[in-house]
């Protein structure tokens, strides 16, 4: 029984076959790619350690080789390497210098024609930005006067425009609304809160200011020898700045404060009409205020008074030449 449970042992042997031979293509691809990679490398440090005039020389060479060779170049003149080539720079010699030469000449010209141009477009750009704050500025003040019940209830005494100088508030007189005492520079009340909510709105503004006060062509006492309307709206503009100042207006934002008189009336055809008695606050451009600062005022000849009269047999004089803001700027001075 025992022997009949023996299994036989079966061994399967597996016989291997050899592979074939193998190629050697894999190491020339190999030795292409390393060699590629040399190469590479290589121009890598070449064009690192190269001077900048001999990259900007092989460049333009390859570019346009024939124009390089008749003109000359940006080659082995511009170089900057500590070993210099041998013999003579034909390429600098007759074609950079020349080249050179026209060069200067062309950036000379273009200089010049960009000057005034440069000056053009930085008139353009400032006249923009003034147009712009001179904007921003009108509308916060046509705010201020809508949101003050007080104000708005004189809202027709308030002119805002925008003219060539600039941003120009008016206020004017009404009939039965007199701004100032009959013939004084004391301010109403209400114009007092008008001028101070005015000054508050122009604390911010970088521009500059100039305030100039009018009167009618009605006048005053015997003006003709002593105290006249040229020194009554030189006063009222003097004390309207005084309470633009208490608003909060900067006080070294002011450029200059005159009295016109009756020399600018708003209603010509009719001189003694109350909306000519006004105070005028004009927020200046960069140009107007570049014009007023350069003194180049206009002149007119003012006629001899009953007081300047010569006697017959006097010699005559002259007639006195001066600017026309030269009396009004005296007294307003006088006046502060």
């Amino acid at each position: 029984m025992a022997d009949n449970k023996l299994q036989p042992i079966i061994i399967k042997r597996v016989k291997k076959a050899a592979h074939g031979a193998h190629g050697g293509a894999w190491k020339i691809a190999y030795a292409d790619f390393v060699t590629a990679m040399m190469a590479f490398f290589l121009l890598m440090w070449l064009l690192g350690s190269t001077s900048k005039g001999d990259l900007q020389g092989i460049a333009e060479y390859f570019a346009s080789p024939m124009k390089v060779a008749m003109q000359g170049g940006d080659g082995a003149g511009n170089s900057s390497s500590v070993i210099q080539g041998g013999g003579t720079d034909l390429a600098r010699v007759y074609g950079q210098m020349k080249r050179s030469q026209d060069s200067d000449a062309e950036k000379g010209h273009a200089s010049q024609q960009a000057r005034p141009q440069s000056i053009e477009a930085q008139r353009a750009e400032r006249a923009r930005i003034d147009a712009q704050r001179i904007k921003a500025l009108q509308g916060k003040l046509e705010s201020v006067i809508t949101q003050d019940m007080t104000l708005n209830e004189y809202r027709s005494q308030i002119r805002i425009d925008v003219t060539p100088d600039g941003l120009q508030v008016q206020i004017v007189d009404e009939q039965n609304r007199p701004m100032f005492d009959s013939g004084s520079a004391l301010v109403k009340p209400y114009m007092r809160n008008i001028l101070r909510a005015i000054g508050g709105a122009l604390g911010g503004v970088e521009n500059r200011i100039s305030i100039a006060g009018h009167t009618d062509a009605t006048p005053y006492g015997n003006g003709d020898k002593g105290y006249s309307n040229w020194e009554l709206s030189a006063d009222r503009g003097n004390a309207s700045r005084r309470e633009l100042v208490a608003g909060g207006m900067p006080d070294d934002k002011l450029i200059r404060v005159v009295g016109l008189a009756a020399s600018d009336p708003l209603e010509p055809k009719e001189p003694r009409a109350a909306v000519n008695r006004r105070i005028t606050i004009t927020v200046l451009t960069k140009e107007a205020e570049e014009r007023l600062m350069s003194h180049d005022l206009p002149t007119l000849s003012l006629p001899a008074g009953p007081a300047d009269k010569k006697p017959d047999n006097a010699p005559s004089a002259a007639p006195v030449s001066a600017p026309v803001s030269a009396p009004v700027d005296a007294a307003a001075k006088a006046a502060g």
